[in-house]
């Protein structure tokens, strides 16, 4: 199968343009157009829908594209073992992390990032809503969860310690809690699927914080939002220590029950398709990460 025609394929699904993924290959709009369909011949299938306004991938262009991905890092790695093929890493690297996160600790360092890679494009999708890695066609992700799906690796950003923070004006308005049990009484801000989490005390006892039983809540889908109504004094919410150690320090925030932590396992997590070669960009970017942020995380300084 013709290499040169799968990174057209895969650059074209990517940008969604036939003409822009030929330049970026050096090839005519004519006959990067003509490669394509030699190799939907060759395939027996359509991998796009063509029309006069847009292009799309077909069904069986995302089921494929996966496939043609894995192709050319293999392809990658055989010409790296003989010592050939591109002294630097080179293409675009699809990557995906929460919003908050990527605010406050990778949008900082990409310039970074970018000036020691001028080779890699880096298109990001920043969400606290979740994106299928696979479906998606993402090389990367960060995930604040326990690794699940069978068909992904992971490797360790950093920890994810969690706890319970108010704003001052909330807790003179409406008291202290001073056991798991009197959050039942609050109002607990969270997201709408969000379910119970066990609070360990220092000595093990076992609590929970259980935004469903409480006696209000406020539900908002954004980790920053949910910071932010914090602050102003709208509830008591679970935070990530990242998210929340300035303003513990600043005094905008108070720990609520400072001798509890949420237990719940959570990590931050860099997972990425289950691959036999990881490609180079994907390795270079996961390894700036770590040296970046998850070798002294800056949250981890005493509160």
């Amino acid at each position: 199968m013709d290499t040169d025609s799968l990174r057209l394929f895969v650059l074209a699904a990517d940008k969604l343009n036939i003409s822009a993924a030929g330049r970026e290959l050096g090839l005519a709009p004519a006959v990067a157009s003509a490669r394509l369909a030699k190799l939907e011949h060759a395939l027996g299938a359509d991998l796009l829908h063509r029309s006069t306004r847009k292009v799309s991938l077909s069904l069986e262009g995302a089921e494929f594209l996966p496939y043609a991905r894995e192709i050319l890092v293999q392809e990658e790695a055989a010409l790296a073992a003989l010592g050939q093929g591109q002294a630097m890493p080179t293409g675009t690297l699809r990557f995906t992390a929460p919003s908050t996160f990527a605010q406050l600790y990778i949008a900082p360092i990409l310039p970074k990032f970018l000036e020691q890679y001028p080779g890699i494009t880096l298109d990001l999708r920043l969400s606290d809503s979740r994106f299928d890695l696979i479906e998606g066609s993402f090389d990367l992700a960060i995930r604040n969860s326990a690794l699940e799906d069978t068909s992904l690796k992971g490797r360790k950003l950093a920890n994810d310690h969690r706890i319970l923070c108010a704003a001052p004006s909330y807790l003179e308005k409406r008291g202290i809690p001073q056991t798991p049990e009197d959050l039942l009484s609050h109002e607990l801000i969270a997201f709408a699927d969000q379910e119970a989490k066990p609070l360990r005390r220092r000595d093990g006892e076992i609590g929970s914080f259980d935004p469903n039983k409480a006696r209000g809540r406020v539900i908002l889908d954004d980790g920053l939002s949910q910071k932010l109504a914090t602050i102003a004094g709208a509830g008591i919410s679970s935070n990530p220590v990242w998210s929340v150690h300035q303003e513990l320090k600043s005094g905008a925030l108070v720990r609520v029950l400072p001798d509890h932590e949420v237990a719940d396992g959570s990590v931050l997590w860099m997972i990425y398709p289950k691959t036999n070669v990881l490609s180079a960009k994907v390795r270079v970017f996961m390894d700036f990460l770590i040296e970046e942020i998850g070798k002294s995380p800056v949250w981890q300084t005493p509160v």
